[in-house]
């Protein structure tokens, strides 16, 4: 009797244990998805300032879901000759390196790091861009941007496990409207794009 009990335990423990692995699976997968279609969206829309701010919205991480750039100061990268020739900068020109977390609420979405030609701003937005944390992709929307998005990498696995920290990066150029570049930005988006509100 008491070797039955414990058989039938150990078939109880066994069953739990594997619906709690089919349920982390199906957790996995739908994350895997929810990341997918943040990934679709930012491939498709010029702004991934504006392209949060509406993810932000829709999963209610706060109120008003608006987003923030917190400026990483002391932090510098100075351009290297791959930058610069991405950018069609000339020798001498000047690029300015701007890193900053994304946040909406008490979330932070992604962090960018950004090289851009001063020179192809106007004098305010170059003043904003130093005097304020304003996204980058609001204070130049004025000169009508597109992006060119020179690599996108899915970095959650599909297939299961633990969701990492990172878990899409994204190597874009902007360029104005007349297809001059003028910045270059490598934006890691963050686990918290998962996250929901209340």
């Amino acid at each position: 009797m008491a070797a039955a009990l414990r058989a039938t335990r150990t078939l109880a423990a066994g069953v739990a244990a594997a619906a709690l692995l089919a349920g982390n699976a199906r957790a996995d997968t739908a994350s895997f998805r929810v990341v997918s279609q943040l990934n679709a969206d930012l491939l498709t829309h010029d702004s991934a300032t504006e392209t949060l701010q509406r993810w932000c919205a829709a999963r209610r991480l706060a109120d008003p879901p608006k987003i923030v750039a917190e400026r990483v100061l002391d932090h510098d990268k100075p351009a290297d000759a791959e930058v610069r020739r991405l950018l069609h900068a000339a020798p001498d020109e000047a690029i300015r390196y701007r890193r900053v977390a994304l946040a909406c609420g008490s979330h932070v979405l992604s962090n960018a790091d950004n090289w851009y030609r001063p020179g192809a701003l106007t004098a305010a937005m170059n003043a904003e861009l130093d005097a304020t944390d304003h996204p980058f992709g609001l204070v130049v929307k004025p000169l009508g941007f597109h992006r060119r998005t020179l690599s996108a990498q899915m970095l959650i696995s599909k297939h299961g496990g633990v969701v990492p920290d990172a878990v899409i990066r994204h190597r874009a150029v902007l360029e104005t409207a007349d297809g001059t570049p003028f910045s270059l930005v490598v934006e890691t988006y963050a686990k918290a794009v998962l996250d929901e509100g209340p």
